[in-house]
C-alpha cells in the first residue's frame, strides 16, 4: 500500500476540532454538549448582508477576478479608511477566507525552510499553514500569569537569526484574547525595521476591543508601509464564518503582485460571498455596539465564574471572544476527552480546545485550556457548573 507524504503525517491535528468524534459520540448518548471550543459565534448575521444574498439577479454564477471584484474591493477600502488605514482599493487582496489570507501571505514573504516568529499560544493552525509551506515556526512563550502580554523585544532579538523572515501577531489575540497596546506594537515595529522583517498582523477580531480599550494596528504606525501585511476576514466581524472570505492588504507593491500569483493558481474568490460582504460593509454601527455588549457580558460572567472554581485562574482578556483558563488538571488534553467521555452532569457536558494544541513549544499549556464565550449567558452558567463538576470529579485533578 503507498504511503502518505511525510508533511501529511507532520501536519498538526486541529485542537478545536480533533475532538469532536467524541462530542458526536456524546451525543448520540443523549448528552447536551455545549460548544465552548470553538470560535462559531451564535450572534446574528447582519440582515444586511442575507438579504444581500436573497437578492441576487445574476443568470450565470461566474468567476470573478482573482484579486476580488473592483467594486467590493473599492468599498472595503473605504471601510479601511475609516479606520484611518490610507490604503487604495489596489492594496487589496481578496481571499478565500482568512486562512487563505494567512497561508499566501506566509508563502509570498518566505522560503521553505525560512522562519518566522509568533508569540505563543497562537492560532493553532498557523502550525499547519507554516508546515505545509515548509516554513519553520519559532515560537517565543508569553505567560498566563501576565495576562499574556508581549514577550520582551529581547527575546525576540534572541531568536532572529539570518532564516528569520517575519514576525506574526494576531491583535486581539486568538486563543488568549489579549490586546496589544500601540507602545507594544511600536517596540514591535522598531524590531521589524531593525532586521528587515515582515509583519504578519492576524485582525480577524479587531471590532472586538472591550473596557473603553483602542484598537491599534500596525497599519497605524509610521515608517511600517513596506512591512505590515494585514490578515482579515468578515467571519467574526459579521459572525459569517461560512462565507469563507477574507483579504490580505499590503501597501507593498511588489509583495502584492507575488500574493496575486497565488490568488491566480486558486482562481477566484466566492462570487456570492463578495456580494454579500459588500453589502455588509452597510451594517450599521447599532449591530457592532450590541454585539460588544453582549461579548463583554458573557466575558465578564465567564472569567468571574472560572476564577470562582478552586485552583483555576483566568486572566481578563481586552478582546476578541476567547480566553485561556489553568485549570488544576494533570493534562488538558486527557481532561477535555475525559469531560466528553466519562463525564455528565444533568446529561450535559463541555467541549473545550487543549491549549496545548496553540503552543509550538514542547509540553506547554499542560494545564490549560481554552475556551470561546460564543454561546448566551444561560448557556455559559450551565457550561461552568459543568465545569466545576467534572473538575470536582477528574481522576486526574492536581491537589
Amino acid at each position: 500500500m503507498p504511503s502518505v507524504s511525510i508533511k501529511g503525517r507532520e501536519m498538526p491535528a486541529s485542537p478545536i476540532r480533533k475532538l469532536t468524534p467524541y462530542a458526536d459520540k456524546a451525543k448520540r448518548e443523549g448528552k447536551h454538549v455545549y460548544h465552548l471550543n470553538i470560535g462559531q459565534p451564535d450572534i446574528e448575521t447582519p440582515q444586511i448582508m442575507l438579504d444581500a444574498i436573497r437578492n441576487i439577479g445574476f443568470k450565470v454564477w461566474a468567476y470573478t477576478p482573482s484579486e476580488g471584484t473592483a467594486s467590493y474591493r473599492d468599498k472595503l477600502s473605504g471601510y479601511y479608511n475609516k479606520l484611518g488605514y490610507n490604503i487604495l482599493p489596489e492594496d487589496i487582496l481578496v481571499t478565500n477566507g482568512g486562512s487563505e489570507a494567512i497561508t499566501i501571505a506566509m508563502q509570498a514573504c518566505i522560503n521553505p525552510d525560512e522562519e518566522i516568529i509568533i508569540p505563543e499560544p497562537f492560532y493553532a493552525n498557523y502550525n499547519g499553514f507554516a508546515r505545509s509551506a515548509g516554513i519553520v515556526v519559532k515560537p517565543i512563550l508569553s505567560y498566563i500569569d501576565d495576562g499574556f502580554a508581549l514577550p520582551a523585544i529581547s527575546s525576540f532579538e534572541e531568536l532572529i537569526t539570518e532564516k528569520t523572515k517575519a514576525i506574526a501577531i494576531c491583535n486581539p489575540n486568538n486563543p488568549t484574547g489579549y490586546l496589544y497596546s500601540r507602545k507594544e506594537l511600536e517596540a514591535l515595529r522598531d524590531l521589524c525595521l531593525k532586521h528587515d522583517l515582515f509583519l504578519l498582523a492576524d485582525e480577524a477580531y479587531r471590532e472586538f476591543c472591550y473596557d473603553g480599550s483602542a484598537f491599534v494596528s500596525p497599519m497605524h504606525l509610521e515608517g511600517l508601509e513596506q512591512h505590515v501585511v494585514v490578515l482579515d476576514t468578515v467571519s467574526k466581524r459579521y459572525s459569517a464564518c461560512g462565507a469563507r472570505l477574507g483579504c490580505l492588504v499590503t501597501k507593498n507593491s511588489e509583495l502584492w503582485a507575488a500574493a496575486l500569483k497565488f490568488a491566480q493558481a486558486r482562481l477566484s474568490p466566492p462570487a456570492v460571498a463578495q456580494l454579500a460582504a459588500e453589502a455588509a460593509i452597510d451594517t450599521p454601527q447599532s449591530y457592532f455596539d450590541a454585539v460588544k455588549a453582549e461579548y463583554t457580558a458573557r466575558r465578564d460572567i465567564l472569567v468571574a465564574g472560572l476564577n470562582k472554581i478552586d485552583g483555576v485562574y483566568c486572566p481578563i482578556p481586552g478582546g476578541a471572544f476567547y480566553v485561556v483558563a489553568r485549570l488544576p488538571i494533570d493534562d488538558s488534553d486527557r481532561f477535555c476527552q475525559w469531560m466528553l467521555e466519562h463525564f455528565s452532569h444533568e446529561n450535559q457536558t463541555v467541549m473545550m480546545a487543549p491549549a496545548t494544541g496553540f503552543y509550538s513549544s514542547t509540553n506547554a499549556g499542560k494545564d490549560e485550556v481554552r475556551l470561546a464565550y460564543v454561546l448566551n449567558i444561560n448557556d455559559l452558567e450551565k457550561s461552568l457548573i459543568c465545569l466545576e463538576k467534572g473538575l470536582a470529579k477528574y481522576p486526574g485533578k492536581k491537589i
